[in-house]
């Protein structure tokens, strides 16, 4: 994935909802196993589609879990 790829996924990710972030999130996990099925199996051509599937994973875990810290975090700064 080239790093103007990369930003422009990131940008979506950024706006779009936490149910849209779950659907892509599923999808992504879903996409990882069928590459790993087909690289197990050896029909997979490109080994490097499996680690950009688990980057896109883990960038959209990361926007997730900051939104998640964002809402606790009003949450405490409302109790106060």
């Amino acid at each position: 994935m080239k790093l103007r790829e990369i930003r422009e996924q990131r940008r979506a990710f950024r706006t779009a909802t936490d149910e849209a972030l779950q659907r892509q999130l599923n999808d992504l996990y879903r996409e990882l196993f069928n590459l790993r099925m087909r690289h197990v199996t050896r029909q997979l051509e490109n080994d490097r589609q499996l680690v950009a599937v688990r980057r896109s994973i883990a960038r959209l875990k990361t926007i997730l879990r900051e939104r998640e810290l964002a809402r606790e975090l009003q949450g405490e700064e409302s109790d106060v």
